[in-house]
């Protein structure tokens, strides 16, 4: 958030909001459905433009799977508290900053974001009372209760490893580093946590965000959060510590002692090769050339154990002399100093050294600070990135190495000459959607509703959408399950 921000309440900021836009917002259709797209001027705009905004947010944004994700139940219910006293905070199209915003229901908050036209919009948590209200508590009783257990991933903190890119840019050859970690933390999260609801969200430009919406993760309070951000952070330190990563230590037999879920990202089960290994070998090695320039090889140096000094020296003045040898080539003169070495000094001295090293080249960089507090707050799934104009859409983790941040995500200008393009050679169907929409609007039914595309169907918004909503069918059937649960016992207690 930038510093010059100006943080209010929506509620007290009446005056500065902007006017509604300049074009036809009338009610009898709420999402204009049949205004014309200029798609030339899409062409010529950017993005971040407001009106393409306005129509991204009226016409293609998942408002109903949104609201179903948030109140943990079917988009038809009724909202709850952990839809009703959640804040939403809005970051306009001139910079300012409104946080504790809520909503009674999904279209009063659509209309909210249609009115503001914001850049993009936060999530916080779930409050004691309704975020709108909180003037009229008392403030110490207002407070968060509730809210996702978050990750956030950046590339940016891939800098001194990744050759690509750096800084704001992102690559599809740099992308590996995010996908290798969505793949180890995914599993983490899963198999030693027993967390099930992980939605995985592209953050529109250069990381990822993840949300597990599991009832247990949920209802975590800031200590707990912050233990299991201190289980999952393995490598640690600044700018200036070149060594980030001491995992393990020695067990009684000899062997080295790593979590069972390291183990199972470095080694894999057996002789298998696990995830972050592969990843080792295949783009930091072969990729990314991590250890081709004299800088490079030399902090892999520094990382090698020290007491090994003479093996170092000689492995220097190999690399020295050899200057095209690549990282990989490299890589293998270490190894092999490594076996030089006698099975007891290869064991209990170079390989815990050479296990950290492929944890710091590859283990997932979290932000802790964003999991540690539930009132962090978080871009929504589906809002747009203003410097990209891409879209925040959830990745299946199955799939994420094949995703291209640069080609495979959808961006609003996009979108919106896709939607032009199919209802210009749809013409015909356009009398059956307007009945569909009066309907919707209270009009007689005749069962039109289950034969109309919504918009987001039309473009390459669609398996998104609909990945999105698979994760929030499976978040309601649970929640239905427990409330049945609970039902029962109150009877069975009666």
């Amino acid at each position: 958030m930038a510093s010059a921000a100006v943080m209010a309440s929506s509620s007290a900021l009446s005056a500065a909001r902007p006017p509604p836009p300049d074009m036809d917002l009338d009610d009898d259709l709420p999402d204009n459905a049949f205004t014309s797209i200029d798609e030339r001027a899409i062409e010529i705009r950017d993005s971040s433009d407001p009106m393409s905004m306005l129509s991204f947010y009226r016409r293609l944004f998942p408002w109903k799977q949104l609201f179903a994700w948030l109140n943990h139940d079917l988009p038809h219910m009724s909202a709850t508290k952990c839809f009703t006293h959640r804040e939403f905070a809005f970051t306009l199209q001139n910079e300012a900053y409104l946080r504790y915003n809520s909503f009674a229901s999904a279209d009063e908050l659509k209309k909210e974001v249609c009115r503001l036209n914001p850049a993009r919009f936060e999530i916080g948590p779930v409050y004691t009372a309704k975020p709108k209200d909180r003037k009229t508590v008392q403030k110490a009783s207002f407070k968060p209760v509730q809210r996702e257990l978050v990750f956030d991933i950046d590339m940016t903190d891939y800098d001194e490893v990744r050759t690509c890119c750096s800084g704001k840019g992102i690559c599809k050859r740099c992308w590996a580093f995010i996908a290798v970690a969505v793949q180890v933390l995914d599993e983490a999260l899963r198999e030693d946590f027993g967390f099930k609801h992980l939605l995985w969200v592209y953050s529109g430009r250069r990381g990822i965000h993840c949300w597990i919406s599991d009832k247990e993760a949920f209802e975590l309070a800031d200590d707990a959060r912050k233990a299991i951000v201190g289980w999952l952070e393995v490598i640690k330190g600044g700018a200036n510590q070149v060594k980030k990563v001491d995992a393990g230590w020695m067990g009684s037999a000899g062997g080295r002692s790593l979590h069972p879920s390291l183990r199972r990202a470095i080694g894999g089960e057996g002789s298998e090769s696990g995830p972050l290994k592969l990843a080792f070998v295949d783009t930091v090695l072969k990729d990314q050339d991590c250890f081709r320039s004299p800088e490079q090889w030399g902090v892999l140096l520094q990382l090698l154990p020290s007491p090994e000094a003479e093996a170092i020296e000689k492995l220097r003045s190999k690399w020295e002399r050899s200057s095209n040898r690549s990282s990989l080539e490299k890589w293998q003169d270490v190894m092999e100093a490594a076996q030089r070495a006698g099975e007891y000094k290869s064991e209990r001295i170079w390989r815990p050294c050479l296990e950290d090293i492929i944890l710091q080249y590859t283990y997932p960089r979290i932000d802790a600070e964003v999991s540690k507090h539930l009132n962090h707050l978080l871009k929504s799934p589906f809002v747009v990135h203003p410097a990209t104009g891409r879209v925040c859409v959830p990745l299946e983790p199955s799939k994420v190495f094949d995703f291209d941040p640069e080609n495979g995500c959808p961006t609003v200008a996009q979108l919106l000459r896709e939607l032009n393009a199919y209802e210009a050679s749809h013409k015909d169907a356009l009398p059956a959607v307007k009945s569909n929409y009066k309907n919707e609007l209270g009009a007689a039914a005749d069962g039109l509703e289950a034969t109309v595309k919504q918009d987001w169907e039309k473009t390459s918004l669609k398996p998104f959408v609909q990945l999105f909503e698979k994760h929030c069918n499976a978040i309601a059937k649970e929640t239905r399950a427990l409330r049945r649960a609970q039902q029962e016992q109150n009877t069975t207690d009666f």
